[in-house]
């Protein structure tokens, strides 16, 4: 019952600031910065609540599909708000909170659903969370790329909507893109260290579909880092290899966490 308390009272909050930023964009008005913070930390306190009510179990982490996804929403909306304090990052949230108030719902719907009951071994729940630390950043880093795709697109057929015109210049936005797309290979490199280092076997018959395609999306990001770095990447070639990246990542976990608690289950 505390749980559905928590997580109604995150899901109003983050509708009221996602009714509040649409308004603001549909009036051509901006945004109160501190509105959208407040609201946001009250959804992320009330958000992160319920996932501890939901993810601690006498028998370790309930870390089933959409508790996964709730986690990773919590984790990408509370970067967004740190770094938004740096960084003009604050228009990314018009997507985000939807995103999170999804998770919610669906968590609290479905708690049970897929539940995988991790033991409370220091090094696996370690390996666990590096792993959940770096695809959110690196779904940020992707939200980062379709927008500035978008933006690009936009402003070179010289029809920027209301919504672009939030936005900071492209090079910021570029800037910002690369800075996640580096927090984030160091997390998947520490990820996969610690998976490879202290875990038995990384590339058992029902893990071993998700180690490759980690390991590939590490090697994606990293090739763009250092095109970046050497080569002087921007642009297309960003947002290409950012969303490839991405793409191998979200079927490394969530697809293989699709088929296996929802088809495979069945």
């Amino acid at each position: 019952m505390t749980a559905l308390i928590f997580s109604l009272l995150a899901v109003l909050l983050y509708l009221g600031a996602s009714i509040y930023q649409t308004r603001c964009l549909i009036q051509r008005l901006a945004a109160n910065a501190s509105i959208l913070r407040a609201t946001g930390l009250a959804a992320l306190l009330a958000h992160g609540c319920s996932l501890y009510l939901q993810l601690i179990t006498d028998t370790g982490l309930a870390l089933g599909f959409f508790n996964a996804a709730s986690l990773v929403a919590w984790l990408v909306i509370a970067v967004t708000l740190l770094s938004s304090f740096r960084a003009p990052v604050l228009s990314l949230l018009l997507g985000l909170y939807p995103l999170a108030l999804v998770t919610v719902l669906l968590a609290w719907l479905f708690p049970g659903h897929g539940t995988l009951l991790v033991p409370g071994e220091g090094v696996l729940v370690a390996h666990i969370l590096l792993s959940i630390l770096a695809y959110g950043i690196l779904t940020i880093a992707a939200f980062q790329a379709g927008l500035l795709g978008i933006q690009n697109y936009q402003l070179k057929h010289k029809h920027p909507t209301r919504f672009i015109r939030t936005f900071p210049p492209l090079q910021t936005m570029e800037r910002l893109l690369f800075q996640f797309l580096l927090c984030g290979e160091l997390l998947l490199t520490l990820a996969l260290v610690t998976g490879f280092v202290f875990l038995d076997n990384m590339f058992t018959q029902d893990v071993a579909h998700k180690t490759l395609l980690s390991c590939l999306a590490w090697v994606v990001f990293g090739v763009l880092l250092w095109g970046r770095h050497f080569r002087g990447w921007r642009g297309s070639n960003a947002i290409r290899w950012t969303l490839a990246g991405f793409l191998l990542l979200a079927l490394a976990y969530f697809g293989s966490k699709l088929v296996t608690e929802f088809f495979l289950a069945a």
